[in-house]
């Protein structure tokens, strides 16, 4: 797969959706700084700047692939990501009670992470060759049927939060794709029994957080003492903050993961509603550009790559900031470019330089 880009082609790049996410890359090494300093990892800043900095090299990589060229191999693409999904739920090793990782060279990786760029890459190929203007569940069962696969594997690790990001996805593209009203009505229904039946099949924890969502009372000093402490730091911030590094919750250790899951919390209490805004400002600035270039993209297979990754991205951005404000329960979903981490930095930035391609190739021949 060739990475030359031709030069014509760098008349066309986004600098302002590139400019967008590198400001909130850097946002988010200011942030972990502020988050972890005072912990047992002074140097996770650090290791997050590095962690830009390559995944500014899978930016772009991804920018000067082909997404034409990258969706002609979609069976391998999600023959790869089952094997990866399937690999880490059987010899993944055990953290935190879950099997989300593998380890390549002392780093620890998360596939699935990746296998969402991966899925909207393989539902935008699928649904670019229907050529009906009208889709109906019929023509949604081996998409939805491919995704499913993916999600229970993720959800196996346990990791549901990122199982859901596939589902906005999915549904983006099957949308703009032409799936009739009345098929997503039932789509809905069905997902709402659906969920009613999972109910037993929930681990304790994960009902414990539903719990606890409805009345975080139950459970002060265990499953609700995240969302406690996270909506005394956000509220504490006020209109201006209480400044860079003078958080109570966040500087004297009382919100648990606040430099990965609840990193807005640290945000909203030092740099209060003004920063809130701003931050939130660049991400949707950031969703704006990645939804104007589907509404741009030359072909039908761009859009909808675009769409689902902008679907994907917004879904876990607002999930974030609501968990963070207590409005939905707590997930292990972190907040993309922001939070700690290498595999969501990494798979975040390549989803950008996939959207990238979609834009610089729209007058391609």
């Amino acid at each position: 797969m060739p990475l030359g880009i031709d030069r014509r082609l760098l008349l066309n790049v986004d600098w302002v959706l590139l400019g967008t996410a590198l400001i909130l890359s850097l946002v988010g090494v200011a942030m972990v700084y502020s988050a972890a300093h005072t912990g047992g990892s002074p140097d996770l800043h650090l290791k997050q700047l590095v962690l830009v900095g390559v995944g500014l090299l899978g930016l772009v990589g991804a920018a000067a692939t082909d997404y034409r060229r990258l969706a002609d191999r979609p069976v391998l693409l999600y023959v790869v990501s089952v094997l990866a999904l399937a690999y880490v739920v059987r010899f993944g090793p055990l953290i935190a009670g879950t099997r989300r990782w593998v380890v390549i060279g002392g780093f620890q990786l998360q596939p699935s992470e990746f296998v969402k760029l991966a899925a909207a890459v393989v539902v935008a190929k699928i649904f670019a060759e229907y050529r009906q203007e009208s889709l109906g569940l019929r023509d949604l069962l081996w998409p939805g049927a491919a995704v499913g696969l993916l999600g229970l594997l993720i959800a196996l690790e346990p990791d549901l939060g990122t199982a859901a990001c596939l589902v906005p996805m999915l549904f983006t593209v099957a949308f703009l794709a032409g799936l009739r009203m009345r098929a997503v009505v039932g789509l809905v229904v069905v997902m709402l029994l659906a969920s009613a039946l999972a109910w037993p099949f929930l681990r304790d924890y994960q009902k414990t957080r539903i719990y606890t969502f409805l009345d975080p009372s139950l459970d002060p000093k265990g499953a609700g003492y995240q969302k406690i402490q996270s909506q005394i730091a956000v509220g504490s911030g006020g209109v201006i903050g209480r400044g860079y590094l003078e958080g109570t919750q966040g500087q004297l250790g009382y919100l648990p993961a606040r430099h990965t899951d609840f990193i807005f919390s640290v945000l909203a209490e030092e740099m209060g509603f003004l920063g809130v805004v701003a931050v939130l400002g660049l991400y949707l600035l950031v969703l704006w550009r990645m939804l104007e270039t589907a509404r741009l993209a030359r072909d039908r297979l761009g859009a909808f790559l675009a769409a689902g990754i902008t679907a994907s991205l917004a879904f876990q951005v607002v999930y974030n900031v609501a968990m963070v404000a207590g409005l939905v329960p707590v997930k292990g979903l972190p907040l993309p470019l922001l939070s700690y981490g290498g595999s969501s930095v990494l798979a975040t930035l390549m989803g950008v330089g996939l959207i990238l391609s979609v834009r610089m190739r729209r007058f391609a021949n």
